[in-house]
């Protein structure tokens, strides 16, 4: 199976978010938008909404501490009960140093992980980019070519006008 698509490339980020504003506005849909390096506002300007992912990182964190915090009272008070020094087994101070590292641990992985499976970037994943110098120094849009999804000489009318400097038809087999 494969996809076309039309690519616009732009040498600079502020054509770019201008060709994003205006084709929304003409109600077509951006595929997606490769650039180089973060461009501010173009988020807003692709209408995409916040990320998930902070939930994700603030419950693998709070899933860590209960776990990290719950183990060791465990293992203090019911498994390996040690009178040290007279302290009181369940002391919550010694507790703090593990139930830290724990909770950064499985915040980092599960956000690692949330990633990269959200953006499907697992091994042996195809390479989606819309021409060869979008990670070096040009800017691309991409629109899903289909027959209904908007008239083709209006969209290259729209790119040329915003500054692309090439417009090509891509076939992406999937």
């Amino acid at each position: 199976m494969t996809e076309r698509y039309m690519v616009g490339s732009f040498a600079e980020p502020g054509p770019l978010l201008s060709a994003v504003a205006t084709l929304r506005r003409a109600g077509v849909t951006i595929h997606d938008v490769f650039a180089p390096y973060p461009v501010h506002g173009l988020d807003e300007a692709m209408g995409i909404r916040r990320s998930r992912l902070p939930w994700i990182t603030l419950l693998a964190g709070l899933t860590g501490l209960c776990f990290a915090l719950a183990f060791q009272y465990y293992t203090a008070v019911f498994d390996w009960p040690l009178d040290v020094g007279g302290k009181p087994e369940n002391s919550t101070l010694a507790f703090v140093p593990i139930a830290f590292e724990m909770t950064i641990l499985c915040a980092g992985l599960a956000t690692a992980a949330a990633f990269l499976a959200c953006n499907g970037l697992f091994p042996g994943a195809p390479a989606r980019l819309a021409g060869p110098r979008v990670t070096n120094d040009r800017f691309a849009i991409a629109l899903r070519w289909r027959s209904t999804a908007f008239d083709t000489g209006e969209a290259t009318r729209l790119l040329i006008e915003s500054g692309a400097i090439e417009i090509t038809e891509q076939e992406v087999s999937l």
